[in-house]
C-alpha cells in the first residue's frame, strides 16, 4: 500500500499563492485553513505579488532601491491594502466585498491567516521574491516560516496529493 492509500498517513496539500489580490488571497487562505482543519498537512508558498499580503500593514514602503521602493509605492503591501483583480473601483470593490463577507460571517483574510497559524499551516515566503523585491524578514507578519526557495516548494509539492496555483 502506498502513502497515498494509507489512511494513517495524512494527506498533503500545497498551494502556490502568486497573487496578492483580495479575490485570490481569500480562497487561498480558505482552502489552506480548511485543508488543515481536515487534517491535511498544508503548505502555502507565497511568491511574487502573493507575498505582499504577508507584509505588516504598518510597513508603508518596502524595498532596497528606487525601483523596488517604487513598486511598493504603486502596489502597497499588507493584508489591509489588497485590491480586487476586477472591479476594484478605486477601493470601492474591496470595501463592498469585505462588507458582504462580514454580513455573511465569512472570516477576513487576517482572521484566516491567524487560523492557518493556529492549525500549523506552513506559511512559506519565497526567498527569491524577498530578495528581488527588497523585502526583509522583520517586515512580515508574525507566524510565517523562514523564507524558502523554489526547490523546497517543489519538494513539498512532489509529496502532496493536492497542488493548487492561485
Amino acid at each position: 500500500m502506498s502513502d497515498h492509500e494509507d489512511p494513517e498517513v495524512p494527506q498533503r496539500m500545497t498551494i502556490v499563492a502568486w497573487s496578492g489580490d483580495l479575490d485570490k488571497m481569500w480562497p487561498t487562505l480558505i482552502l489552506g485553513s480548511t485543508g488543515a482543519a481536515y487534517g491535511m498537512q498544508t503548505t502555502i508558498f507565497f511568491t511574487f505579488w502573493g507575498l505582499f499580503p504577508l507584509v505588516r500593514d504598518d510597513v508603508r514602503i518596502t524595498g532596497t532601491n528606487t525601483m523596488t521602493k517604487a513598486l511598493a509605492a504603486m502596489n502597497r503591501p499588507g493584508m489591509g491594502h489588497m485590491k480586487l483583480s476586477k472591479l476594484n473601483m478605486a477601493g470601492a470593490g474591496p470595501w463592498m466585498m469585505k462588507k458582504l463577507a462580514t454580513e455573511q460571517k465569512v472570516s477576513s483574510p487576517a482572521e484566516l491567516i491567524e487560523m492557518c497559524r493556529e492549525l500549523d499551516v506552513n506559511l512559506w515566503p519565497c526567498e527569491m521574491t524577498m530578495e528581488l523585491l527588497g523585502l526583509r524578514r522583520e517586515q512580515l507578519v508574525e507566524g510565517v516560516g523562514e523564507p524558502v526557495g523554489a526547490a523546497t516548494a517543489l519538494s513539498e509539492m512532489s509529496k502532496s496529493q493536492v497542488n493548487l496555483f492561485i
